[in-house]
């Protein structure tokens, strides 16, 4: 099951994955970025609505795909 889902991961274009989660990771931009504002609220221990839980997973699990796709891209045998 998990090499199905690190292969299906692995196919998504680094690109597109690049440009989703780097666009979440500051949307939006003013006043501050979402995932800068949940990352504080956490840190201070003010993150206890199930809202604010859901938006701080929103604007960083994209950002974790893509380091797991990387991490998948720099582990790969290199093709003949």
């Amino acid at each position: 099951m998990w090499a199905r889902l690190l292969g299906l991961i692995g196919r998504i274009p680094l690109l597109w994955m690049a440009l989703i989660a780097g666009w979440l990771a500051v949307a939006p931009i003013v006043p501050e970025p979402h995932l800068v504002e949940k990352l504080r609220m956490l840190w201070q221990g003010q993150l206890t609505r199930a809202i604010d839980i859901f938006d701080l997973l929103f604007h960083a699990v994209p950002l974790l795909l893509l380091a797991l796709r990387l991490w998948i891209a720099v582990r790969r045998p290199p093709q003949a």
